[in-house]
């Protein structure tokens, strides 16, 4: 994908005719923290209370959700948002999707995903960890994922609108700049580079250090 924004502006463009499609396409940066701070909390709860998981085992789960949130956010922007298909009908769900946000990358109403996508993905998650995890750890991964998908969802808000004087926040926010105006190709991961390192797909260490 080529560096391809149209305008810095904080206004929202108009992607759909149908007015309740538009509404669902557009979130005040707020909303994650209010519908997935209780949710995390009570999965915390439950998770403690519920089952054999001692405050020790839910931490060292709630880490590894942690952890996979950075692989899965990695995976999903990498292959998933930046999979550019071919046909008319494909390359407009791409624009919905993804394109949208690089055509217009501060637009304040698309910067944090809406809940018409993120509540299904949650609840697909969710049962796909409940299949494959034991319940003692269940929760506390499942919190840990939660949690880290709530810190990427306002970090990215943040990383457009707001300017940091703290060493992490800046080095954050440069590396995702980068992946707007610089190389959309490269820099995928928004809360964390951990795993462009990774697989390659980091800038230039001399690029990094300008």
């Amino acid at each position: 994908m080529k560096k391809q924004y149209v305008s810095n502006s904080t206004e929202s463009v108009p992607m759909f005719k149908n007015g309740l499609m538009e509404a669902l396409s557009k979130v005040h940066f707020s909303v994650p923290l209010i519908l997935y701070i209780p949710v995390i909390s009570y999965v915390c709860y439950y998770g403690l209370t519920h089952t054999d998981a001692g405050v020790p085992v839910f931490l060292l789960s709630a880490l590894g959700g942690l952890f996979f949130w950075t692989l899965t956010e990695y995976v999903l922007h990498r292959f998933v948002f930046h999979f550019v298909p071919k046909s008319k009908w494909g390359l407009r769900l791409h624009f919905i999707f993804h394109g949208v946000h690089h055509d217009y990358p501060n637009d304040a109403l698309r910067l944090v995903m809406p809940p018409s996508v993120s509540v299904p993905l949650a609840i697909g998650f969710f049962f796909l960890f409940r299949a494959l995890i034991p319940v003692n750890y269940l929760y506390g991964f499942f919190a840990g994922f939660m949690t880290g998908y709530l810190f990427y969802d306002i970090s990215h808000y943040a990383l457009h609108h707001l300017n940091f004087r703290n060493a992490f926040w800046k080095r954050l926010k440069k590396h995702h700049m980068k992946h707007h105006y610089q190389n959309a190709d490269k820099g995928y991961g928004v809360s964390s580079a951990l795993w462009d390192r990774v697989f390659g797909s980091n800038f230039p260490q001399k690029e990094e250090q300008l």
